[in-house]
Protein backbone atom coordinates (compact mmCIF):
# COMPACT_ATOMS: atom_id res chain seq x y z
CA UNK A 1 0.00 0.00 0.00
CA UNK A 2 1.52 3.56 -0.83
CA UNK A 3 0.62 6.74 0.60
CA UNK A 4 -0.63 9.18 -1.84
CA UNK A 5 -1.18 13.14 -1.60
CA UNK A 6 -4.96 13.91 -1.16
CA UNK A 7 -5.16 17.33 -2.18
CA UNK A 8 -5.11 18.73 -5.13
CA UNK A 9 -2.34 21.25 -4.36
CA UNK A 10 -0.53 18.49 -2.80
CA UNK A 11 -0.30 16.89 -6.22
CA UNK A 12 0.43 19.60 -7.84
CA UNK A 13 3.73 20.22 -5.63
CA UNK A 14 4.90 16.63 -5.77
CA UNK A 15 4.54 16.82 -9.77
CA UNK A 16 6.47 20.19 -9.33
CA UNK A 17 9.01 18.87 -7.43
CA UNK A 18 9.50 16.05 -9.52
CA UNK A 19 9.68 18.31 -12.45
CA UNK A 20 12.16 20.40 -10.86
CA UNK A 21 14.46 17.77 -9.67
CA UNK A 22 15.00 16.27 -13.22
CA UNK A 23 16.15 19.29 -14.62
CA UNK A 24 18.35 20.15 -11.79
CA UNK A 25 19.09 16.92 -9.67
CA UNK A 26 21.63 18.77 -7.59
CA UNK A 27 19.06 21.32 -6.12
CA UNK A 28 18.57 21.19 -2.35
CA UNK A 29 15.56 19.17 -1.49
CA UNK A 30 14.45 21.14 1.54
CA UNK A 31 14.65 23.92 -0.77
CA UNK A 32 12.50 22.53 -3.24
CA UNK A 33 9.97 21.70 -0.53
CA UNK A 34 10.10 25.22 0.91
CA UNK A 35 9.65 26.67 -2.37
CA UNK A 36 6.78 24.04 -3.16
CA UNK A 37 5.10 25.22 -0.16
CA UNK A 38 5.07 28.86 -1.22
CA UNK A 39 4.06 28.38 -4.62
CA UNK A 40 0.96 26.22 -3.91
CA UNK A 41 0.35 27.68 -0.84
CA UNK A 42 0.41 24.99 1.16
CA UNK A 43 -0.70 24.41 5.30
CA UNK A 44 1.68 23.63 7.64
CA UNK A 45 0.36 20.49 7.95
CA UNK A 46 0.43 19.83 4.21
CA UNK A 47 4.11 20.91 4.28
CA UNK A 48 4.74 18.37 6.60
CA UNK A 49 3.10 15.55 4.36
CA UNK A 50 4.89 16.92 1.63
CA UNK A 51 8.65 16.82 3.36
CA UNK A 52 8.06 13.59 4.93
CA UNK A 53 6.76 11.59 1.39
CA UNK A 54 9.17 13.20 -1.20
CA UNK A 55 12.06 12.27 1.42
CA UNK A 56 10.78 8.58 2.21
CA UNK A 57 9.78 8.47 -1.74
CA UNK A 58 13.73 9.82 -2.26
CA UNK A 59 11.75 10.94 -5.18
CA UNK A 60 13.08 7.84 -7.95
CA UNK A 61 9.52 6.73 -7.92
CA UNK A 62 7.76 10.23 -8.58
Amino acid sequence: MSIQPQGEDLRKAVKWIAAERKFNPDKDIGLLIREACARFDLSPLDAEFLDRFIREKKLSDL
